[in-house]
């Protein structure tokens, strides 16, 4: 099986689970943590692979991989497309990614660029 954490997860979990012949489900934010809803469940025992589209802190696929163990599942490993940590993500598990970048992440306190008084601009093709 193969899951994955929404929204990004979503579409990589349903691809890569159609190349493996596997199922796939995903793991949904209610009230503030990763739950399973839909009617996905976990079967005791199941292999379960984690999937996400962008690694950063590794929190996400961290907490989907810790819902699917609490359900009895046994987790195989992680994939990602990016892993914007430059490889520093630690898991329990193998952990892959098609891509890795080393872009430095920052709390807002200790931000260069807010220190500096630089505003921070959403990059994106529409105005709101």
């Amino acid at each position: 099986m193969v899951v994955g954490p929404a929204l990004g997860g979503i579409i990589v979990a349903h691809e890569v689970a159609r190349a493996l012949g596997a199922r796939a489900i995903f793991a949904e934010r209610e009230q503030g943590k990763l739950r399973l809803r839909r009617g996905f469940a976990v079967e005791p025992g199941e292999p379960v692979l984690v999937v996400e589209d962008v690694l950063t802190t590794g929190g996400s696929a961290k907490e989907t991989a810790r819902l699917a163990q609490e359900m009895g599942g046994h987790l195989v490993g992680v994939g990602a497309l990016v892993d914007r940590s430059g490889g520093r993500i630690e898991m329990r598990v193998p952990c892959h990614a098609l891509l890795t970048l080393d872009i430095p992440s920052y709390e807002a306190a200790d931000c260069p660029l807010c220190q500096q008084g630089i505003a921070l601009v959403k990059p994106g093709s529409r105005e709101f």
